[in-house]
C-alpha cells in the first residue's frame, strides 16, 4: 500500500508497477515509454500496446522498478532527454518540446 497518493503500485501482465500515469491516450504512451526507456526503465502498459484497436482506449503506464516516483523523478532531475538535457515538468507535460535547464529565475 502506498504512504500517499502519489506512489501507487499495481499489476500490470502479472508483473508489479510503480504507476507513472493513469487514463492517457495512446500518443502520451508512446511519449512516456520512449522516454521512460530511454533512462533505463521497464514499461508496462495496461490495455497492452498489442492489443488491436488502440485508438479510442485510455492507457495505464507502469514500471517495474518499484521505488520510481514521478514526482521525485522530475523535481530531482533524475531523468535525461535524448539531448542528455535535464527533463523538466513542462517538458513532461508536453507543453515544450525541448527541455530547458536555465533555473526559474533566469526564465
Amino acid at each position: 500500500m502506498p504512504i500517499n497518493k502519489n506512489h501507487e503500485f499495481e499489476e500490470i501482465d502479472n508483473i508489479k508497477c510503480s504507476i507513472v500515469e493513469k487514463n492517457v491516450t495512446l500518443e502520451r504512451v508512446f511519449f512516456l515509454k520512449k522516454l521512460l526507456e530511454l533512462n533505463g526503465y521497464a514499461v508496462y502498459t495496461s490495455p497492452n500496446l498489442d492489443t488491436p484497436d488502440l485508438e479510442q482506449k485510455l492507457f495505464t503506464i507502469g514500471v517495474s522498478n518499484l521505488l520510481f516516483n514521478t514526482t521525485n523523478a522530475i523535481f530531482g532531475r533524475l531523468l535525461r532527454t535524448e539531448n542528455n538535457q535535464v527533463v523538466t515538468l513542462d517538458y513532461w507535460k508536453q507543453k515544450e518540446t525541448v527541455a530547458f535547464n536555465k533555473p526559474y529565475y533566469e526564465i
